[in-house]
């Protein structure tokens, strides 16, 4: 039978380490490209180009073949990149970071192609990471934790090598490895099972340190956001008519919670901005703001505007009998405004905020540019007067009001319009509430804009298109009860029709953006009304649901780790000292309980002992038997392993001949006769001095490796006899 003995040919242990760090540095890169791509503010042509560029690298990985650029070719690039780089900050992208962001990709590609030295592969490591800074300052999104922690894993994999490629080079003996697969893949293999454990231990202390040192202020990046009205959805400005496009977009603009409602029974208006002056195509704001007195817990007031001013006053509206009050917390996306979204009517604001304003038209902002709008808690009463209380409100109007009458030139036919629609209707409730009717059933809604602009959008939506988007619905109904001499205006902001029961949240998003109409009562204030055709509340179902989860998460994200700051440190120390003092009390409660029952079976047993002494006895011992058993467990467990072995070696051939073959050795290591531990077992044979002894160990051992290493079931079960031989050539 012809021997099995292990591939002794070797290579330098090095090349191992370089192939694998090879890998590593590629897939370092790569993450740093997701992560960055990930961001979704990255142009598509470079996507495509260095996407491109990085799987021609990993193909060429993937066959063992290197490409390098040479230096006569870098440089020049180099340099006309350079120049590049000019004409994309002034002529093509504009902006500092974007262009920024191109040249590093640029050099990622180059430089990936131009691997010569080890400063090149630091070069590339530096490159990857800063593609990972660029994206941390592009995003707050929770998608950027998951490829940060993926980076990580590679970013801990390439230094270990990097470390191990350095030590190797500068060694002075040289270590060797087997040419055999599986042995190359056990340096794969414990790399794979360290570096989870390295990258898990500094996650753990960096969560350590961001959520346990001192925070100063709330924030990210809020001061230099670069929303704008397509990516929001919301605008301060209402352009009829205007050549553009209105973005569907899923972007998240806000959660919202509400004290209390846990299955979003509230379709409420979430207030931006009211707009009272319509020239005709533009409806724009050009009342005065007033500073809010912050009080002494940091919340700000709000107050109403009283009946005969402009002037904000702390006095109840007169017609407020009862009230609807609501608590809630608005969670904020960085959409680069500084307005407050409240319910109708907002009577007090929290948060940490120095300084805020307000305008006649009841819109809260920020006036603070170091602290922008992220996180606020805010009080609302949504109480409304009823339809009766309404109708005998009367039309005697204040004199403020009459700036909430001007109207510009107007096609003929809007008056007519809005007279014959209210014809049948005796006061102004009934007037709005037709207007309102009638837009809501005989227009359709559509984001589709005209292709061309029209002299008199208004009119060109009311008698010819019928169709259009809320700002079209809000504004003819505006401008038809300022014909009707009912005070009006339009007012901006978001409509709420999602909500997540998993958080309690309602989730408001950029294609949530929303315009509708108040309409003036007298004694009772600004009421709302809204003519655009919509749908009602309600939760996602089916794959929708399942996104659900998704936008808790990033809602987590959103605000305890971009947002996290002092308020949200206060508030995890509260719960971790409140919930150690609810753990502590619940232990003690359930050792009580505990020793209470113990005592009780104690006194139980020792009645039990004291009747029936016999069969107590008989317990105990089974009970101290089946301890040492459970004790012994390891040995019992490999006693009977040995015996299966012993008895059916053809299962495990290999098993069995290792097993066999330790016997052997530490039987002869009795006689004298010892094996090194470096020796190999051939090496072994040779150096036994008796002949016999060293003739039946010969048989033994080609036994022993066509077994271990040849998987035979037949030499395996000649160990037994073959070891009884070797027993018997020691006697001799």
């Amino acid at each position: 039978m012809p021997q099995l003995t292990p591939q002794f040919d070797v290579i330098p242990l090095s090349q191992v380490i370089n192939k694998y760090f090879e890998l590593s540095i590629y897939f370092l890169v790569l993450m740093g490209f997701g992560t960055l791509a990930s961001t979704g503010v990255l142009d598509w042509p470079a996507i495509l180009l260095v996407g491109t560029g990085l799987a021609v690298r990993g193909y060429l990985l993937a066959e063992r073949r290197r490409i390098v650029f040479s230096e006569r070719w870098t440089t020049p690039l180099t340099i006309a990149y350079f120049l590049f780089y000019a004409a994309d900050y002034f002529l093509f992208s504009r902006s500092f970071l974007t262009a920024t962001v191109h040249l590093v990709l640029f050099a990622v590609v180059v430089r990936t192609f131009s691997l010569r030295r080890d400063r090149d592969y630091t070069t590339l490591a530096i490159l990857a990471f800063l593609m990972v800074l660029a994206s941390a300052v592009l995003t707050v999104d929770s998608v950027f934790l998951f490829f940060f922690a993926a980076f990580t894993l590679m970013a801990v994999i390439t230094f270990v090598l990097m470390e191990m490629k350095r030590s190797s080079r500068t060694a002075r003996f040289q270590a060797r490895h087997s040419r055999d697969a599986y042995e190359h893949r056990r340096l794969a293999f414990s790399l794979a099972r360290i570096t989870p454990a390295l990258v898990l231990l500094i996650l753990a202390g960096a969560a350590a340190v961001f959520f346990l040192l001192p925070r100063m202020s709330a924030g990210y990046l809020g001061g230099y956001s670069f929303g704008t009205d397509l990516s929001t959805g919301f605008s301060d400005r209402v352009q009829l008519g205007r050549i553009g496009q209105i973005q569907q977009s899923d972007a998240l603009v806000m959660h919202i919670q509400i004290d209390g409602d846990q299955h979003g029974q509230y379709a409420l208006h979430w207030r931006g901005v009211a707009l009272s002056h319509f020239d005709g195509t533009d409806w724009s704001n050009p009342h005065q703001s007033y500073p809010l007195a912050r009080q002494a817990d940091g919340g700000f007031a709000i107050p109403f505007f009283s009946q005969g001013t402009a002037q904000p006053t702390l006095m109840q509206a007169a017609g407020a009998k009862q009230s609807h009050l609501i608590h809630y917390r608005v969670l904020m996306e960085p959409i680069g405004t500084n307005v407050f979204f409240l319910a109708p009517w907002a009577r007090r604001v929290t948060g940490q905020y120095r300084a805020l304003q307000i305008d006649a038209g009841g819109a809260v902002s920020d006036v603070d540019t170091q602290r922008p709008v992220s996180i606020y808690e805010a009080d609302s009463d949504i109480s409304r007067p009823s339809p009766k209380q309404l109708r005998d409100a009367g039309d005697s109007l204040p004199q403020f009001a009459s700036s909430y009458l001007r109207l510009p030139e107007l096609d003929r036919r809007i008056p007519q319009l809005a007279a014959q629609i209210a014809a049948s209707s005796s006061n102004n409730y009934d007037k709005a509430a037709a207007l309102e009717r009638y837009l809501q059933s005989h227009y359709v809604y559509t984001l589709k804009l005209p292709g061309l602009p029209v002299a008199d959008p208004l009119a060109n939506f009311l008698f010819e298109r019928k169709q259009g988007h809320c700002e079209y619905f809000s504004s003819s109904m505006a401008v038809m009860l300022r014909t009707l001499r009912i005070p009006s205006r339009v007012v901006n902001g978001f409509r709420s029709d999602e909500f997540n029961d998993l958080t309690s949240n309602y989730v408001v998003r950029a294609k949530n953006a929303h315009s509708w109409v108040e309409a003036y009562f007298p004694g009772y204030g600004w009421i709302t009304f809204d003519p655009t055709p919509g749908g009602a509340v309600g939760s996602p179902q089916g794959w929708g649901r399942a996104m659900l989860y998704l936008d808790a998460a990033a809602s987590f994200w959103r605000e305890w780790v971009v947002s996290y700051d002092s308020s949200h440190q206060y508030v995890l120390g509260q719960s971790v000292v409140s919930g150690t003092r609810g753990s502590w009390e619940r232990a003690r409660m359930w050792g009580r309980v505990r020793y209470a029952r113990l005592m009780s079976l104690a006194r139980k047993s020792q009645r039990g002992v004291e009747h029936s002494p016999g069969r107590w006895l008989g317990t105990g011992i089974a009970i101290v038997l089946l301890l040492l058993a459970l004790a012994n467990a390891a040995r019992i467990a490999r006693f009977l392993r040995l015996r299966r072995l012993q008895i059916h070696p053809e299962r495990s051939p290999d098993e069995a001949a290792a097993m066999w073959y330790e016997r052997m050795s530490r039987y002869l290591a009795g006689r004298g006769v010892r094996k090194s531990t470096t020796q190999t077992a051939q090496e072994f044979v040779r150096l036994i001095e008796d002949g016999r002894l060293r003739t039946q160990v010969a048989r033994f051992t080609d036994a022993y490796e066509s077994a271990r290493f040849g998987n035979s079931p037949d030499d395996a079960q000649r160990l037994p006899e073959l070891y009884e031989e070797v027993q018997a050539a020691t006697k001799s």
